[in-house]
């Protein structure tokens, strides 16, 4: 079980970059445990201040309950400490009740409420959901705000004052007014974190807002980069930060726009680039095309090349 106490993870995932590091599949479709242990421990060698295991570029959703819990405990063990490990959970009140209970078990140290499956409710109900699971764990709670299960200032205030536990606020929107609304009000109650994707593209006007972290999904292949770049942000590098925005990461949302489900394939597909396969994404989500995998090879083969490159070696 975790050692770190709410307010102590929320502190210390609010002073550094996160990522989701994807969740390995063999080619029988079976979470691969010896290859998710490489990649961690690999990823833990670069200055990150917390992982998501089982997250959305995790493919929590195509995942089952238990093996949820697999992977979240395979994070923790091979971790070991040297990052908090914090635990995607999700689906309905009561799977997500579960589950709370389930990677706590595990030895998370903090957990990230995803979007209840499927349904659009009320605040009321939103309230209720996150109440549940925030009492159905001694874990830091942080919530992430997106799709059908946005927030309104007014609800996450109250749920704060119920639940000491409710650390974190994960916005996945984009809404500026509301942000803003949510950080006047809750000041330094909460820890902002951004998650829209590609969140390095929103990074310099969230800091603005008191986003001091965001979740980066490239982390899991292109750490060397996602790291130098977050260090950019946070000393307000704007030339930098536009430079790597150029280089790198506004070609790669153009191939992951092409189609549905590419945020999380192009993070496989950039595995497979690197020398780290980590198998296919579960359907119903599709792998990168050849050709589009070949795109990415190249972009990346690039990177230490560009303008980005030029900058951090002049920064250093």
């Amino acid at each position: 079980m975790s050692k770190m106490t709410p307010q102590e993870m929320a502190r210390h995932i609010g002073n550094g970059l996160l990522s989701f590091p994807v969740t390995p599949f063999t080619t029988s479709n079976v979470f691969d445990e010896a290859r998710y242990r490489s990649n961690l421990d690999w990823l833990c060698g670069y200055d990150v201040a917390g992982l998501f295991a089982a997250g959305g570029t995790g493919e929590f959703f195509s995942l089952s309950p238990a093996e949820v819990v697999k992977v979240v405990a395979t994070a923790v063990a091979e971790t070991s400490g040297r990052v908090p490990v914090l635990a995607g959970v999700g689906y309905g009140t009561q799977i997500a009740t579960e589950l709370a209970a389930g990677v706590e078990q595990a030895g998370a140290d903090g957990i990230l409420l995803l979007p209840p499956y499927l349904v659009f409710s009320e605040q009321e109900g939103l309230a209720a959901h996150i109440d549940a699971v925030c009492k159905a764990t001694k874990l830091g709670v942080i919530v992430y705000n997106r799709d059908n299960a946005i927030v309104s200032e007014e609800t996450l205030a109250k749920l704060c004052e119920r639940n000491p536990n409710l650390v974190g606020y994960k916005d996945g929107i984009g809404d500026i007014e509301l942000m803003t609304r949510i950080h006047l009000r809750m000041g330094d109650r909460l820890t902002y974190i951004g998650g829209l994707p590609t969140a390095e593209t929103f990074a310099l006007p969230y800091l603005e807002m008191g986003v001091t972290t965001y979740s980066s999904a490239v982390f899991n292949f292109v750490p060397h980069f996602s790291t130098k770049f977050y260090a950019a942000v946070r000393r307000r590098d704007r030339e930098t930060v536009q430079a790597g925005l150029r280089d790198f990461i506004l070609p790669l949302i153009a191939i992951r726009n092409r189609k549905r489900g590419y945020a999380v394939s192009i993070i496989k597909a950039g595995m497979k680039v690197i020398g780290r396969d980590s198998g296919p994404v579960r359907s119903p989500l599709t792998d990168l095309s050849e050709s589009e995998t070949a795109e990415l090879a190249a972009l990346v083969a690039r990177l230490d090349q560009g303008e980005f490159a030029a900058r951090e070696l002049a920064a250093a």
